[in-house]
């Protein structure tokens, strides 16, 4: 699984909290929106994948499908709660923090951890084409343990 797996307390607080989370995006607080943001936001920053959130979902008692979970993931990124991460064509990650910062990505074991924005400089970026800017780099450092 990715990311910190300390339990989520759930209380009458954290439920006001997520609640206030949604609507203050533009997103209704239902009952799947509540539960799955309660598991995203419940644990500080993370990095998680639509198949982590569904097991995570599934293994806390919510009845929903896979494309629930997908969709919330894309409805939340639009909103501006999450970062989409696009590691490789099979797996894209959803990151709590939204700030501009860059990742390690360790290629055996899937986790993915926060590198700060300043700790990574890109020099020389090429001229974007004709009537576009340049609104962001993202850089995944990819690792492995020395064999």
């Amino acid at each position: 699984m990715v990311g910190d797996m300390t339990p989520v307390l759930f209380s009458p607080q954290h439920d006001d909290y997520v609640r206030q989370l949604l609507q203050g995006a533009g997103l209704r607080a239902t009952r799947q929106r509540m539960g799955l943001a309660g598991l995203i936001f419940g644990q500080g920053e993370r990095h998680i994948t639509a198949e982590d959130l569904y097991a995570e979902a599934i293994d806390s008692g919510m009845r929903l499908s896979q494309t629930t979970v997908y969709n919330t993931l894309h409805q939340f990124t639009e909103a501006g709660l999450l970062r989409e991460i696009l590691a490789d064509p099979r797996r894209i990650y959803f990151d709590t923090k939204v700030d501009p910062h860059h990742h390690f990505l360790d290629e055996e074991t899937g986790e993915m951890e926060d590198i700060p924005h300043h700790g990574v400089a890109v020099d020389g970026l090429p001229t974007p084409p004709p009537g576009k800017t340049i609104e962001g780099v993202d850089v995944i450092v990819r690792v492995r343990r020395p064999s």
